[in-house]
Parts: structure tokens; sequence; C-alpha cells
């Protein structure tokens, strides 16, 4: 047996330190150095399995590299294909993170129901019986998806060899350990080594791999920062759990694009795909309210259609409120300033609250302009039409500035209804045979003498 070698390391950031000390001199944090007993093995972590080949080390040139474009498996869930920029890549690894009760467990236990490879779900926070009263919700008619409930790596890896999966499902990657490290599950040094035997695994094997992750009191997937640049992908599930909906991003992604978005409802029977959130963004009303307008945005490929809301009262005291939810609240004061600068509208002696619907964060900057008109809408205290919608930026000398993919989301506009739609005139639109009437405006001031 190798000789036992203890180290410190500290629990916030992975710094590793030769002795204990009170504070860690990487993240500045206090009492976070914990003691790990660490046992290098002599042997190799897993066996491959015989039916598979072992990837060469023989260097090539790029001419020699087989550059044929591998096929991804495809999840037959559209925003989890999306967001992954078109499926799953063979051999990678993917790591989903997000709160406790979010919803990380069934989105993954419904996407292994739902696949039509063989799927082993590998689940050491629940018993076998736990996960089957769950799948029964779900879809209890699959037959390829296999439930096993163990921590330790040697024996998932025993268990790989005689299923021979084409997908492994980890939940979750704290809960794991290895023999060849004395310390808790958990811990850094658990962390690290499980993961780099599963990336191991799925190199060697061409098998893709998703783990889940837990996360921190600050929202940062716990364990060490190298775990996240360990892994392939980086998926982050987002949501408030009083609310129905849940959103899905990519912080990190080698095989797409990390401005996509997925959007799910989540059901008694699991979590449904919204195919067109711009209808649940938009809020039913049955009489028309000022401070209302509705922003074609944009997440990634996806055209949104949101609603901004706000509402503009006298101050009660000295001190004017400015409050933005789901907006940058330095923005919103810019956008005051250009109003009261080149509009003349006197706001600094009123409050100003500002909402984004449906509970999400915008940062694209077109929705400047429906920001703009809400304000002037509860100013004013006149209600602006159902019909209007808003793409356009807006610049502290009160132009209106061009936004990029216009063309899509004056479609996007079209598709749902709406008649009018308010973009800069030094966008260059090549559209035909359009219904909605493209409204071309270049100063905050032309603005102003339609919705006032």
């Amino acid at each position: 047996m190798a000789k036992v070698k203890t180290t410190f390391f500290c629990q916030s950031c992975g710094t590793q330190y030769s002795k204990w000390q009170g504070q860690c001199t990487a993240c500045k944090e206090w009492n976070t150095i914990v003691e790990e007993v660490i046992q290098k093995p002599e042997k190799s972590d897993w066996k491959t399995p015989t039916n598979t080949q072992k990837r060469t080390s023989k260097p090539l040139t790029i001419k020699q590299i087989d550059g044929s474009k591998e096929a991804r498996l495809d999840t037959l869930d559209a925003e989890f294909n999306r967001v992954l920029g078109g499926g799953i890549v063979p051999g990678s690894l993917t790591l989903l993170g997000g709160e406790p009760g979010i919803g990380k467990s069934t989105l993954l236990l419904q996407i292994s129901l739902k696949l039509p490879y063989k799927t082993l779900y590998v689940s050491g926070e629940e018993s076998q019986k736990q996960i089957k009263m769950r799948a029964e919700r779900i879809n209890p008619n699959n037959d390829s998806c296999y439930i096993l409930t163990e921590t330790k790596t040697q024996s998932i890896f025993k268990q790989i060899e005689a299923l021979e999966p084409d997908i492994v499902i980890i939940d979750s990657i704290q809960t794991l350990h290895s023999d060849y490290i004395e310390s808790s599950s958990g811990s850094i040094s658990q962390v690290k080594e499980c993961t780099s035997e599963l990336i191991k695994f799925a190199k060697e094997t061409n098998t893709p791999v998703v783990l889940i992750g837990h996360i921190t009191k600050d929202g940062n997937i716990a364990g060490p920062k190298i775990l996240e640049h360990m892994v392939d992908t980086v998926l982050q599930f987002e949501g408030d759990r009083n609310h129905v909906f849940r959103i899905l991003r990519a912080q990190k992604n080698r095989f797409g694009s990390t401005n996509e978005l997925g959007i799910y409802e989540m059901q008694g029977s699991g979590l449904r795909e919204v195919s067109n959130p711009s209808e649940i963004l938009i809020s039913k009303k049955d009489e028309e309210l000022s401070g209302n307008a509705i922003a074609a945005t944009l997440e990634g490929m996806r055209p949104l259609m949101i609603e901004v809301q706000a509402l503009v009262s006298t101050a009660v005291y000295g001190t004017p409120q400015r409050s933005a939810t789901g907006f940058n609240a330095k923005r919103l004061n810019m956008l005051l300033a250009v109003l009261e600068k080149r509009a003349g509208f006197r706001l600094g002696a009123k409050d100003v609250f500002l909402n984004i619907t449906g509970g999400i964060t915008v940062d694209d900057p077109a929705i400047d302009l429906a920001v703009v008109a809400a304000i002037l809408s509860s100013n004013e205290d006149e209600a602006l039409p159902a019909n209007y919608c808003f793409a356009a930026e807006v610049g502290l000398s009160g132009e209106i500035r061009p936004v990029q993919r216009v063309e899509q989301r004056i479609l996007e506009a079209e598709k749902l209804g709406f008649s009018t739609i308010f973009v800069s005139k030094y966008n260059k639109i090549s559209l035909k045979n359009t219904e909605i009437k493209v409204q071309l405006i270049s100063k905050i001031e032309d603005l102003v003498s339609y919705i006032v």
C-alpha cells in the first residue's frame, strides 16, 4: 500500500495548503481549511470494457485526424437539445447545477425515460423504490432505463461493464466516493478524483456522462472550481420554487452556443417543454392598463416577446425611489436621465418602479425602447395600444439605435398578432409582404409624439 499523505484543502475555493491555517489566502474565507487524507492508487482506477478500443495516443497531423461529424444523441427533448446545441455529444461530460428542489433530478430522470438508448441512471440520494414512484408519474413504460443506487465509483464501473449503457447519468457527483481517496463524500479531493475517473471513462469508451452538481449558498457549484473546467458543458437550472416555470441555461459549452435558453413548466407529471415562451411572458388582460409595454428581445437564437411594467408615482419621501426587477437598475437611471434631458419629462421627484414579467432577467439592450414607453405610459396614465411592441436601444443623446437581427424580431411580433413595431430607422430591413407595420423612428422625441 502507498504511503498515506495528509494535506489541507479550502472547502470554499479548493486551494491546497501544507499545514492548517485559519484564513484562506486565496478566497479570504475563515475556518474553511480542513485536513484530508490522500492515498494515490498504484493501479488503474477503472477497467476498460473488452468490447471497446482505447483511444490511441499517437500524434497525428490535422489532415490525418478523422474529420467526419459524429452524430449527437437526440434526447427527444427540444429544449434540452437546443441548450446543448443539437443533442448530447458522444464521450462528453455535462454538469447540471441548480437550487435544491428546483427539479434537476426530475429533468434528467424524465430525459432518461424518454431516451431510446440504453441508459444507466445512478442515484446516490434516493432508493430504487423512491425513483420508481417518481418515474410512474412521468413515463412508467420505459424498458431501456436502468436504475442503480450506488455511491462507490468502483462498483459503478463494474455495473457499467456488465450493462454497457449508451449514456450514464449520475445523481449527484457530491455523493460519489472512490476507494483510492480516504476522505468523506463531497470533499474536494473526492469530487476531483471521481470526476477524473468519469472523464477517463467517457473519453476512452465514447460514452456520454451527465452529472448533477449541488450548489453553495452563493449559487456556485459546490466543490472545487476546477470541476467546471474539467467538464465539457456546464448547465444551470434556474427558477423560483414558488413559480411553475424553470429556465435552463448553458454557462459553458465546448460544442455549442452559451446564449441558448430552454424553458420548462413544472407540472404534477413532470416538466413540460414550453415551445412558445412569448405566450407565458405576456399577461392576459381584459382591459388596457397604463404602464405596460411589449418588447421584442432575443435569447440566443430564440426571439421572445416580454412584457415590461412600469409604475411612476409622486415620491412620498424626500429621496425618490428607483427599483428594477429583472432589469439593470443603473440602466434604468440612465434612461430616466435621457427622458428628463431630451424629452423634457420631470421625473426627478417621482418614484419609478420597473418589472420584467415572468421572473426572468433580460440583458438585451433592445428592450430600452419598451422601458421608456412603459415609463411614459405610466407617467401620463394613458394605456398604450395592446398591439404595439418595441425593439430598439436608446442612446445617451436620445437617439434610437439599431439592434441586431431585427427582422427575426419583426417576424415573431407578426406571428403573435401585433400590428405595429417601433424600431430604429437606421436598421436595414429587407422584409417584404409583411402584414405588421414597421414604424421607423430616429429620436426619443418621435416616440413621445406617437404614444403621448
